[in-house]
């Protein structure tokens, strides 16, 4: 179910990320939903996001399903050799003309074209390009299926937020294609975020 509010863990991001890769040794899906408080609690997300606490544990409780999901695929995930790199076009630093990104009708998605340095997208295109990655920007999930009809790939990583990564996983789990999930740390419809670092460590070994 998408999210009635907005939230911005972006300070956060990869003090939670770490907690919550801890959690998870051992009994790895074992009390999500205690866990959950415990560390939205720890490190005070009502206080940093603004949100209710009860929005801040859902937010934690998400982010740690996607982990749960990315765990339980990796090593299918990780013996996959052509895959696609699924991005955020809402993580653009402009969302308008000066946005040089040209569409690919066949697709339905955007080439991001590297036209600011300093864009979130940008970055993530030049790593996962590295990577061999083949990167498509995403208007929406939807776009998915055109891309798996079109251009057959055998792994994905999605970058979204977590309701969207659970409809593009359950669509990429009816066609036998192992993803894993890299959630927004700043939600909305447009200057959206991720971390750089968590995709990077994703793209290479999975979680």
């Amino acid at each position: 179910m998408p999210y009635r509010f907005n939230f911005d863990i972006t300070k956060i991001s990869e003090p939670l990320f770490y907690e919550i890769a801890k959690s998870f040794e051992g009994d790895s899906h074992k009390g999500i939903g205690r866990k959950a408080k415990y560390l939205a609690e720890k490190l005070n997300v009502p206080e940093l996001t603004g949100v209710p606490n009860s929005a801040s544990v859902k937010i934690v409780k998400d982010i740690m399903d996607n982990y749960a999901e990315n765990l339980s695929h990796r090593n299918e995930f990780l013996r996959t050799k052509k895959r696609a790199l699924l991005l955020p076009h809402c993580s653009r630093k402009y969302m308008d003309s000066r946005c040089n990104a040209t569409f690919d009708t066949e697709t339905a998605s955007y080439r991001c074209m590297h036209c600011s340095p300093d864009c979130k997208v940008n970055q993530a295109t030049t790593l996962g390009e590295k990577k061999g990655y083949t990167v498509y920007v995403l208007p929406g999930g939807s776009c998915i299926g055109k891309i798996m009809e079109n251009k057959r790939h055998d792994g994905v990583v999605g970058v979204a937020c977590c309701d969207e990564i659970k409809l593009g996983r359950d669509y990429l789990k009816a066609i036998d294609v192992p993803s894993q999930g890299v959630p927004l740390v700043k939600n909305g419809c447009c200057d959206t975020n991720f971390s750089i670092k968590i995709l990077e460590s994703v793209l290479e070994k999975g979680i």
